[in-house]
């Protein structure tokens, strides 16, 4: 039985800053990492270069971003049936525990590398449950009129906080690795003690069963499809990808498999998981293939970025290798600038005038700025650069929160947390999507040309010839993990002993920080232009998707029950 939410001026405040707060946080630590893998794996003593270690990496990046992906959904249900506010209150215990356990990592090696990926899997468990909620808390906490502004804000923490980490991991690593984890702890203590005196439950539930099938279908076919799409960027054999992999293929075929099987139970069981009758509304369709489209455009641009900025531009412009990863964090800073400026301001006119033009205007811009990105040289001019990161945070955060707020708008009470995993769902799954294709659009312009500019560079400074083509050979794949961690990537290639074997002077020419980029830059800029182009149609495609959402609506509840509080009818 729904109960019509009892709000308050004060309340919905205090909802909204604990709420963002911990958005930010979980956002943070999808990205905290990627600055401090090598002082991480320094510190375990291990080298994630190896072509053993590769999955340690991979998984130490990824795990994190699959997990949420898989449980959102699960844990909104939940919260729609035990009160969202329990379940939020349970992720924000859960993310400070495994914050915890992964700060006091003690372990080295692989054991070490394997507890820290465990980890941090189960530190996401924390992270799915604060996402899966807390859109919803919010929906419950704000009158229509208002959501935009509060949704706003709180996408702009969140989609913010992906940038935000880069700095924090780059400020934080190189003092020690282990505050990388600690400084989640604080916030996740205050959160959590916060969030149990202060929130409350202000929407209604709703007594089902849980769907047991449906959550085991969901999880295996979405965790097999992200898996494989995770081992895909792999070398496999003697070719460059895993893309022939029968392993990656089996896991892919076979996890879209068990997905159409997980639709067709949600079809048939009382109480379903994954309401596939919410896609009867317009608005709620709409809103979430747009939403997709722009996660599969812009999820990868952060890898991308990055290794644009430490693999070629910041070595050239005098910084050495080991100073990249925290300067790259810093000179993005212009794309969190536009996010902020535009998320809720965008909110706020979307309460008013409706999502349509701003969302759908807003994947256009996206578009362009992408296509503009494309036109610049691999040695650009920064004050150019940073202009179209201001401009494309500005199209995403034009974009970002009236989606939300449309999509969160036409759904009832009783499927807030339900509709929020599912919008969080498709975001998450798409992101990992799309780092497993922008890397294969990369790669697959470093392989045609890498191997024979790389084999040439060498040779003429000296290196035998024999070990020029080993390293020539080896998959374009180590090549931007090397760049992306912040190494020298030639001298991480050669190693120390070809490196005493040729001269000093050619040593140095190697290792120094005009040979790699100059090398790389040719075959980067044939990747670059394929994964902008790729951006840049997913977002064309989801203006259009946007477009077609219809005008304002927002889901009209059905005349409230007055009853006693008591009478709320609660799970067992």
């Amino acid at each position: 039985m729904l109960i019509k939410p009892i709000t308050d001026s004060r309340y919905k405040w205090v909802a909204l800053s604990n709420t963002t707060m911990g958005v930010l946080i979980v956002t943070i630590n999808m990205s905290i990492l990627l600055i401090a893998l090598p002082d991480i794996f320094r510190g375990i003593a291990i080298d994630p270069l190896a072509p053993g270690n590769i999955s340690f990496l991979l998984w130490l990046i990824m795990g994190y971003l699959v997990v949420t992906a898989v449980l959102v959904v699960s844990f909104g249900r939940l919260g729609d049936m035990f009160g969202r506010t329990r379940m939020y209150n349970l992720g924000f215990a859960v993310f400070t525990v495994f914050s915890i356990l992964l700060a006091a990592t003690w372990m080295q090696g692989s054991a070490g590398a394997l507890w820290l990926i465990v980890m941090r899997v189960l530190q996401g468990v924390g992270g799915a449950l604060l996402l899966a909620n807390s859109t919803a808390i919010l929906t419950d906490a704000f009158p229509g009129h208002q959501r935009g502004l509060a949704l706003g804000i709180n996408s702009v923490a969140g989609i913010s906080g992906s940038f935000l980490g880069l700095v924090v991991g780059g400020v934080l690593a190189p003092v020690n690795w282990h505050l990388v984890f600690l400084v989640s702890v604080p916030v996740g203590v205050f959160g959590t003690v916060w969030a149990y005196l202060k929130l409350r439950d202000t929407g209604g539930r709703r007594h089902a069963r849980i769907d047991w099938w449906g959550n085991v279908t969901f999880a295996v076919g979405l965790v097999a499809v992200l898996v494989g799409i995770t081992y895909g960027i792999q070398p496999y054999g003697g070719h460059t990808m895993g893309w022939t992999d029968p392993l990656v293929l089996g896991l892919i075929v076979g996890g879209i498999v068990v997905l159409a099987g997980f639709c067709a139970i949600e079809t048939r069981v009382a109480d379903p998981m994954f309401h596939l009758a919410l896609f009867r509304v317009r608005a709620f369709t709409a809103g979430n293939v747009a939403n997709l489209l722009a996660a599969l455009g812009r999820g990868g641009l952060q890898f991308i970025l990055i290794i644009w900025l430490q693999g070629i531009w910041l070595p050239r412009h005098g910084f050495a290798f080991e100073q990249t990863p925290l300067w790259a964090g810093i000179y993005m800073v212009p794309l969190t600038i536009g996010f902020l400026v535009a998320g809720p301001l965008s909110g706020i006119l979307s309460d008013r005038f409706g999502a349509r033009p701003f969302a759908t205007g807003g994947m256009v811009l996206a578009a362009v700025s992408f296509l503009l990105l494309d036109l610049l040289p691999v040695d650009f001019d920064y004050r150019v650069f940073a202009l179209l990161l201001a401009l494309n945070g500005l199209a995403m955060g034009l974009f970002g929160s009236p989606n939300r707020a449309a999509i969160m708008n036409s759904l009832p009470a009783n499927r807030r947390g339900v509709g929020a995993g599912m919008m969080t769902t498709f975001q998450n799954a798409a992101t990992v999507l799309s780092i497993g294709v922008f890397f294969s659009m990369l790669i697959l312009g470093l392989s045609r040309t890498l191997p024979t500019a790389l084999f040439d560079g060498l040779t003429a400074q000296g290196v035998p010839a024999a070990v020029a083509q080993q390293i020539a050979g080896l998959p374009p794949v180590a090549t931007l993990f090397a760049a992306l961690l912040g190494y020298n990537p030639i001298q991480t290639l050669l190693g120390p002993q070809v490196l005493a074997a040729v001269t000093p002077q050619q040593a140095g020419f190697l290792t120094g920080r005009a040979f790699f980029p100059d090398l790389i830059s040719g075959p980067f800029a044939d990747g670059l232009t394929l994964a902008l182009g790729f951006a840049a149609a997913c977002c064309l495609v989801a203006a259009v998707a946007s477009l077609l959402r219809g005008g304002k609506y927002v889901y009209s509840e059905p005349a409230a029950v007055e009853a006693p509080a008591e009478r709320v009818s609660t799970p067992t």
